[in-house]
């Protein structure tokens, strides 16, 4: 079968499984693949750490599979077995244009003729910027409404204003966003970014496609993004001074007084126009062209007109001083949020001063109440949803908001003269405690028995069960992230730990490694700095080391995970130096470092083995021991040594299958028997491999069909070499 298994997919395969899917499924295809380039080149070969070196790889192996045949139908399963299509959907989940879109046609044509022009092997690329406020995202959604038929394989946005700070996510983040917007499944998207962006240019490879990045704040952000075929245009859209990016470079200029004028009609209305003429050069005057402030000061304007009768149709209202005149010219976005925002009753113009101080990447009612001091989230909604009517806040999904930046600003300044320093630190502290107390209780909800996961706390609010407890986490993440910093600036360095030790559910059961990772670097950090306790830095370089290496991260995952091992073991914990010692190991596996991997795993064994009947852990000892056993089967596999493998994985097997009547113990045992079924088709009992395989279908819900699919190329594997 040789020439199934050209040099070709070989490399293909490699850089592949280099990239890793993500999840558990992911690591055994992987850890086959170690294996078998062990078995075929006679020794222990790393990981390659790039495209380069899995290149040199697969020509290393191509030459041995010439001399190999039965190694060359191996190799060829196991490539054929890997070869799962990844599709994107077509369409994407573009917002809706703005209907007050006024005078951009100039710019609509600029952008329209990047998208035409001849290819000429340049990437169809274009900058969009403009000052905060001048209707860049506008444009960008006018331009998707007006070129549907231009790209009918799909239209894809980002707005990467809901990150957590003012830097933006990672570009890696990025890549991840954009997979998910072209709905590719979780167990499909490659865990680091070299994978991702090698799996975007595939999806988009012949397709005739929008991409448009709004807010980007880095040309990091955007860089892989970059397209390499012809009828993809990258549009990418800054609020601010342009990024310097090699792009069609186009600016949202300011409105002039006759397109304003007419933004203005279309928002109040050419009657209230009319009969507020003496009012319109000085709302002209300033807003200076800013789309956002005439948006907003013309629905303040048809408020306050239809309200004030026809005896004063038309009059000016009260003019300011001279020097407030001038500062509203010169930050006219801001002016028009200063000015709506005194439209606002007293209460609810204090709520949201008051919680624009935190920056926080979104508010709930029950946040914005906490921030204000309210015990009623109910009539905290109802402010919120009266300052989005005045442009304020702008509504997301469900019963969230969030601030523009500007606007946050303006109102976050006000905060702070109106109420003093210590009224505004006391605002944002009882976010934290809210927030705190949120996910303490949903990350209990989440991992109940995780002697990881701290009891939920006294205070009011529960999550239902381990659903809902994640869902909570995952519509919390952003703002838990901000707050690990907030807190450490406000010196709440235990609310800050506390705050990043909660995310746990998060990154082990529903795959959130990139947008935990800001805030664990913070809260590890601050934990060496600020915490007496060594079991708290412990626990945090162990939740960092986890999120790197499922990142693929390993340099670094590993040197968060020796920083955890020194930690537990100065602490005097030997549950937690064992669990650090054992993720070494993991670590090590998923690199093909078996030899290290496999003393790890004996290491990690002899310390749960040193816990006494009366100290922490004893009571779930016997299940840390099989899960040690199962791992140190999966490294004899990698070594080599079949028989002592089999001894282990049946030993962890049996174990389990013992412990029948609980979820997360049968998927246990369906991992540790899909390990077994492995090495027993490494050892040529491709019978008894496909009995296992069978007994951990039946143990598997619908749940899990990536692990079911993954069984079933192991199946096919099985059966073949059974046939041969």
């Amino acid at each position: 079968m040789l020439e199934v298994v050209a040099l070709s997919a070989l490399t293909t395969f490699l850089i592949g499984v280099g990239n890793g899917a993500a999840g558990e499924v992911g690591k055994n295809l992987t850890l086959s693949a170690g294996a078998l380039v062990r078995r075929t080149l006679g020794r222990e070969t790393p990981l390659p750490a790039d495209a380069e070196e899995r290149q040199a790889l697969a020509g290393r192996l191509y030459a041995r599979l010439g001399r190999d045949p039965r190694q060359a139908d191996a190799w060829a399963l196991l490539v054929e077995s890997g070869q799962e299509q990844v599709t994107a959907a077509s369409g994407g989940d573009m917002p809706p244009a703005p209907w007050a879109f006024t005078n951009r046609q100039k710019v609509l044509k600029q952008l329209m003729r990047e998208a035409t022009r001849s290819w000429e092997g340049r990437p169809r690329v274009a900058l969009l910027s403009g000052p905060p406020g001048s209707g860049t995202t506008s444009v960008a959604l006018r331009l998707a409404a007006e070129s549907r038929d231009r790209f009918p394989d799909g239209q894809y946005y980002l707005d990467l204003r809901d990150a957590s700070g003012d830097s933006g996510p990672e570009p890696a983040a990025v890549l991840l966003r954009l997979l998910r917007e072209m709905d590719v499944a979780p167990d499909q998207t490659p865990t680091t970014e070299a994978g991702r962006e090698r799996l975007y240019r595939r999806l988009t490879s012949g397709r005739r496609a929008l991409v448009v990045i709004d807010h980007a704040t880095s040309l990091a952000q955007v860089r892989g993004l970059v397209p390499a075929t012809p009828d993809v245009l990258l549009l990418v859209v800054v609020s601010g001074p342009p990024l310097l990016l090699e792009a069609e470079r186009v600016t949202v200029a300011p409105l002039s007084d006759r397109y304003a004028k007419k933004m203005v009609r279309k928002v109040a209305g050419p009657e209230i126009v009319a009969r507020a003429h003496a009012r319109l050069p000085g709302l002209l005057e300033r807003c200076q062209g800013n789309a956002y402030a005439l948006h907003a000061e013309a629905r303040l304007l048809a408020e306050a007109v239809a309200g004030a009768g026809a005896g004063v149709d038309g009059a000016p209202g009260p003019g300011l001083g001279p020097e407030a005149e001038a500062w509203r010219r010169h930050h006219p976005m801001r002016g028009a949020a200063e000015q709506a925002s005194l439209r606002l009753a007293p209460e609810a113009l204090r709520l949201c001063r008051l919680t624009a101080l935190g920056a926080w990447p979104s508010l709930s009612p029950e946040l914005a109440a906490a921030a204000a001091g309210l015990d009623d989230e109910e009539r905290a909604a109802r402010m919120l949803a009266e300052a989005a009517d005045l442009h304020l806040l702008e509504a997301l999904p469900g019963t969230r908001y969030r601030f523009r930046p500007e606007v946050r600003r303006q109102l976050a300044d006000a905060a702070a003269s109106e109420y003093g320093a210590q009224e505004c630190t006391d605002a944002v502290v009882r976010v934290l405690d809210a927030l705190l107390n949120r996910v303490l209780h949903a990350a209990h909800a989440a991992l109940p028995q995780s002697w990881r996961t701290e009891p939920a706390p006294d205070l009011p609010y529960a999550s239902r069960d381990e659903t809902d407890g994640v869902a909570v986490l995952a519509a919390e993440v952003a703002n838990v992230v901000r707050a690990v910093t907030v807190a450490e600036e406000h010196r709440r360095y235990t609310t800050a730990l506390r705050l990043a030790r909660a995310l746990w559910p998060l990154q082990l059961k529903a795959g959130y490694w990139d947008e935990v990772l800001p805030a664990l670097r913070v809260a590890a950090r601050c934990a060496e700095e600020n915490h007496a306790d060594r079991r708290t830095p412990g626990a945090l370089h162990f939740q960092l080391a986890h999120c790197l290496g499922e990142l693929g991260r390993w340099e670094q995952a590993s040197r968060a995970a020796r920083a955890a091992v020194t930690c537990e073991r100065a602490a005097g914990h030997p549950r937690g130096e064992a669990s650090s010692v054992e993720l070494l190991g993991l670590l090590n596996l998923n690199r093909w470092l078996y030899e290290e991997a496999h003393e790890r795993f004996v290491e990690a064994e002899h310390i749960y083995r040193r816990i006494t009947p009366d100290q922490e852990g004893a009571a779930d000892l016997p299940r840390a021991l099989a899960l040690a056993e199962r791992h140190q089967g999966r490294a004899l596999r990698g070594l080599g040594r079949l028989d002592e493998s089999r001894r282990r994985l049946e030993s962890a097997v049996d174990f389990f299958a013992g412990r029948g009547g609980h979820a997360a113990e049968a998927y246990n045992q369906a991992r540790a028997l899909t390990d077994l079924a492995e090495t027993l088709h490494d050892l040529g009992d491709d019978t008894a491999a496909l009995t296992r395989i069978t007994e951990a279908e039946a143990l598997l819900t619908p749940a899990a069909a990536p692990h079911l699919r993954y069984l079933a190329g192991l199946r096919r594997r099985c059966e073949a070499a059974a046939g041969q």
